[in-house]
């Protein structure tokens, strides 16, 4: 079985971080999010792994992730010239893809489940279902498998319709009148069939190739797709909160581990990781709170859920719930919050003195907050 793992997307929704990285490489818990779904195929045994990038972020993510050797995969580039739908960028994955069956991942996407389990019922599925016919077509395997969650707002996603049997009878994209709660979770897993139905299909009236209709044409023409209900959170971290949110749950999830140096006034309360180079000085890390490579705390106090990236400064400045990214300078701010801050930007206070700063800033900026 082969992975593919969509990063082609332009991130709108995070802009403006976007405006100059690539949406998969912002970090949870100081690892881009693209390399959580790499290290869950790694961990489902999918080692041939393909992802689809754009134009535009391209050369960001394949330096960012190099030859797949670190995780133990091996890595195939695909272009996908523009984003024309979910399953258009498997149809510029078939030459890579040929008649393999694969697990296709949204690069934007985290899952406490992981893969594993996933993977292994599908693939029990398609080599235990006896063919009526005696032949090795197995006309009762599944031809798919979806990830199915329960959510609140049904029609902001693509969305199954499950009859009284518990069998998949329909997909619909974003519709105003949803069948079920039932939202799909961007984790799909196909034989080669998929690919007729993609070749078959018409743009949606959003202009794209919808892997929704190429799922409901398998369908359509008999046949089976497999479906599961998730098992613990699934975030897409498309937006600033969902992403805070994210990070929150996987530091919920790290060990305490202290390489870089903290001096005597300082205190580290919790789970904290001080990454080597790092250094605590007169400062309080409270967790689950990570500290970044070669990033220096000062006269500070860094609360719970933040990740702070490498070469950072952290001075005279109270910082929770925040995720900042590599290089920025927080100084002189008595409270930064719920926030996302870019590359190597610049955030510090004038003469005024406010109580509590809230921002999403881009990379390479300079505030001033009064």
């Amino acid at each position: 079985m082969k992975g593919l793992i969509l990063s082609g997307g332009a991130g709108t929704r995070l802009r403006p971080i976007t405006h100059t990285s690539a949406k998969q490489l912002v970090p949870i818990a100081n690892q881009p999010i693209l390399f959580y779904g790499i290290r869950d195929m790694a961990d489902a045994g999918i080692t041939d792994i393909g992802i689809v990038i754009s134009p535009a972020t391209g050369d960001e993510i394949r330096s960012a992730v190099g030859d797949g050797s670190d995780f133990g995969v091996t890595v195939t580039w695909i272009e996908q010239p523009e984003p024309l739908g979910l399953a258009h960028a498997v149809l510029v994955a078939r030459p890579y893809l040929l008649d393999d069956e694969f697990v296709m991942y949204l690069g934007d996407n985290m899952l406490e489940q992981g893969l594993a389990s996933f993977v292994e019922r599908f693939d029990a599925a398609r080599r235990h279902v006896p063919s009526p016919h005696g032949d090795e077509t197995l006309v009762g395997a599944p031809s798919a498998q979806i990830l199915l969650a329960k959510v609140n707002d049904p029609s902001s996603f693509g969305v199954a319709d499950i009859d009284t049997e518990g069998r998949v009878i329909g997909l619909v994209e974003k519709p105003d009148d949803p069948p079920s709660d039932l939202a799909l979770v961007g984790v799909y897993l196909f034989d080669a069939s998929i690919h007729e139905a993609i070749e078959n299909l018409q743009p949606s009236e959003r202009g794209e190739l919808e892997i929704t209709d190429a799922i409901q044409a398998l369908l359509n023409s008999g046949r089976v797709v497999h479906h599961e209900i998730l098992s613990g959170w699934w975030i897409d971290t498309g937006k600033k909160d969902p992403l805070l949110e994210c990070n929150r749950l996987v530091l919920d999830t790290i060990e305490r581990r202290v390489e870089g140096a903290v001096d005597a006034s300082s205190v580290v309360d919790g789970r904290v990781v001080i990454e080597s180079g790092a250094r605590v000085v007169n400062s309080t890390v409270r967790g689950p709170a990570i500290i970044g490579q070669d990033t220096v705390v000062e006269d500070a106090h860094v609360g719970p859920y933040s990740s702070i990236g490498r070469d950072c400064r952290i001075e005279r400045s109270e910082v929770d719930n925040t995720v900042v990214l590599p290089g920025a300078v927080v100084s002189d701010i008595p409270r930064l919050t719920d926030s996302l801050i870019g590359r190597d930007t610049i955030i510090r206070r004038g003469n005024a003195r406010s109580r509590a700063v809230r921002v999403m800033i881009g990379d390479n900026c300079h505030v001033e907050v009064e």
